[in-house]
C-alpha cells in the first residue's frame, strides 16, 4: 500500500466539516484502506473565496454563519485503485448526480 492524499477545499462551519469528515471515513471504511492522518487548515489566502461566493448565490436568504474556507487533507494508505474508488464515493456524496440545478450542503472543490 502506498500513501495517497485526498485534498478538499470547503466552505464550512464545524458541523459541515464534521459531515464531510464522516463522508470520508465512511468511504474509507467500506474499502481496504486506512486513514493515516488528516489535517484541517484555515486558509489565509483568497484561493477558496469562490466557495463563499457560491454559498451566497445558492443560499441568498441565509447567513453564512461561522462558515469559512478550509482545506481538508486526508492521507490514506491504499492502492491507486482504492484511492480512486474512495475519491469517487466522496465526490458523489458531496454532490448528487444529475443535471438538475441543486445546492451544495457544503460548497467544495478538489485540490
Amino acid at each position: 500500500m502506498r500513501g495517497r492524499r485526498l485534498r478538499l477545499g470547503l466552505y464550512a462551519d464545524e458541523q459541515g466539516l464534521a459531515w464531510v469528515q464522516a463522508l470520508v471515513e465512511d468511504a474509507v471504511g467500506t474499502r481496504s484502506a486506512r486513514i493515516v492522518n488528516g489535517t484541517v487548515a484555515h486558509t489565509a489566502d483568497d484561493s477558496l473565496d469562490f466557495l463563499a461566493e457560491q454559498w451566497t448565490v445558492e443560499h441568498p436568504d441565509q447567513s453564512p454563519g461561522s462558515r469559512q474556507p478550509v482545506q481538508l487533507e486526508v492521507h490514506l494508505g491504499c492502492s491507486l485503485r482504492t484511492w480512486r474508488a474512495i475519491r469517487k464515493a466522496v465526490l458523489a456524496a458531496l454532490c448528487p448526480e444529475g443535471s438538475a440545478p441543486h445546492t451544495c450542503r457544503v460548497p467544495w472543490t478538489v485540490g
